[in-house]
């Protein structure tokens, strides 16, 4: 499979620069505190990855609030505000169409912790010391 075509599973170069530059600028908005919404002012937000649909036209957001706390709630004052965040966005990145924002929460940071759980647990660290040998 050649990176032109669309069946491929990996995102082309572009995709990844236009997602990493309204990732930035989804990172500035929220640190400045540019959001009408009170909710979001008193929050903080990171965001930790963009991927763009292929004709850049829908951007899926990845966040995850600070610590994990209230996750569903700033993610729904996210959703209630996204007309505003895409205006805000279309203002910084100079694209063709501002593409629409749909956000998620971003479980990679569960993932990990629960990889960290298991690699610390007494079972695996008993299979990774070394054997003796008998002699």
């Amino acid at each position: 499979m050649s990176r032109s075509d669309p069946k491929s599973l990996s995102p082309s170069h572009r995709l990844e620069r236009v997602g990493e530059s309204v990732r930035h600028a989804l990172a500035d908005i929220f640190s400045r505190g540019e959001t009408d919404d009170p909710a979001l002012a008193k929050r903080v937000i990171t965001v930790s990855s963009v991927r763009m649909s292929p004709d850049l036209k829908m951007a899926t957001v990845a966040i995850a609030p600070l610590g994990g706390k209230e996750a569903q709630k700033t993610l729904d004052a996210l959703v209630q505000n996204r007309k505003h965040l895409r205006t805000l966005v279309a203002h910084r990145v100079n694209l063709k169409y501002a593409p629409d924002l749909r956000f998620v929460l971003d479980d990679q940071f569960d993932a990990q912790a629960k990889i960290d759980a298991l690699l610390r647990s007494p079972a695996v660290a008993r299979d990774l010391e070394p054997e003796e040998s008998e002699e």
